[in-house]
């Protein structure tokens, strides 16, 4: 099962902006501030969540800590999910079948003589 801290960390949606962010590159913190519109001391403790969770890496560049996203606890979390989603999609896939066999088709137009 995904470990309670991936639960906790994701539950709050500006850490889920800011992964959302990482997911297209990493980051310094700067560009998260300015891209999520917090302040920097927030931001730094969203970003302390999301790297204990282990959602996050960071790594020293210069004077600049630059965050990326690590995809291992996401899988982790996708792979815990799975089943949930299979038997979704079957209910889904069910109910689909179910509209199809009770819809009706297009009325055909009236025509005025």
């Amino acid at each position: 099962m995904a470990d309670a801290s991936l639960w906790t960390a994701l539950a709050d949606p500006h850490r889920r902006a800011i992964v959302a962010l990482l997911l297209e590159r990493p980051r310094p913190v700067g560009e998260i501030v300015q891209a999520c519109g917090l302040s920097q001391p927030s931001t730094s403790k969203h970003l302390k969540v999301l790297r204990e969770a282990g959602l996050v890496q960071v790594r020293q560049d210069a004077q600049r800590r630059v965050y990326a996203l690590d995809p291992a606890p996401i899988a982790e979390l996708d792979a815990w999910l799975d089943p949930y989603r299979r038997l979704w999609n079957t209910s889904l896939d069910r109910l689909g079948r179910r509209l199809d066999e009770t819809s009706v088709g297009p009325e055909e137009p009236t025509t005025k003589d």
